[in-house]
């Protein structure tokens, strides 16, 4: 095997990005919705995404910047400690893309995207009513991240899980029954996939 050796310095932005999201794949997608100080219910899908911890659950959604500007989701987010995170899934993934469309603050990507708002039990951040799993989280952390101090590449959001919303077709016996979920995960590009060909290995004693 021949090996090619890059250094990431001597690489622009964009260069780094095409080697991270081309070779960290698949990468779950999370789909977020905040709520604007003037009640503007905000959506946008994120694939920098993961789970921090199990007690309390949280999880993590990484919010890149725009020229050091915050995003509406990071503002929302910090502003009001509230965010709801949604798997993103095959049913409604059309959807979802729709929100990546950069729209003012003063409008509704959701409502763009024709999603169904669904009020939360715990926090004042509806959900969509499309997604088959979601999660109810309150800002534990939100850490600004790379660039410059001045001017910040990502805000990574650390979220706690305070409410689960699960399909009852999702869920069996505590676990999540991944083929009913049908999830999506983001490649490289504008590429994406299903869930395939599932396989098991014992873990070592």
């Amino acid at each position: 095997m021949n090996v090619i050796s890059v250094d990431p310095a001597s690489l622009s932005e964009r260069e780094n990005y095409k080697l991270l999201t081309g070779s960290i794949i698949p990468r779950p997608v999370a789909f977020v919705t905040t709520l604007s100080k003037e009640g503007v219910l905000n959506a946008a899908p994120f694939s920098y995404f993961n789970i921090v911890a199990a007690n309390p659950p949280m999880v993590s959604v990484s919010v890149q910047r725009k020229q050091g500007a915050l995003k509406d989701t990071s503002r929302n987010a910090i502003e009001t400690g509230e965010f709801v995170v949604h798997i993103s899934d095959e049913s409604y993934i059309r959807e979802i893309n729709l929100t990546a469309a950069s729209l003012p603050p003063v409008e509704s990507e959701a409502a763009a995207a024709g999603l169904t708002p669904v009020a939360s039990e715990k926090i004042s951040v509806p959900g969509v009513a499309e997604a088959k799993i979601r999660m109810e989280c309150v800002l534990e952390h939100a850490l600004p991240l790379g660039g410059t101090e001045d001017h910040p590449a990502a805000d990574l959001l650390i979220g706690k899980v305070v409410c689960f919303h699960m399909d009852e077709r999702v869920y069996r016996d505590g676990y999540i029954d991944a083929h009913a979920l049908r999830p999506v995960s983001r490649l490289g590009g504008s590429s994406y996939s299903k869930l395939g060909e599932m396989f098991s290995i014992d873990r070592p004693e």
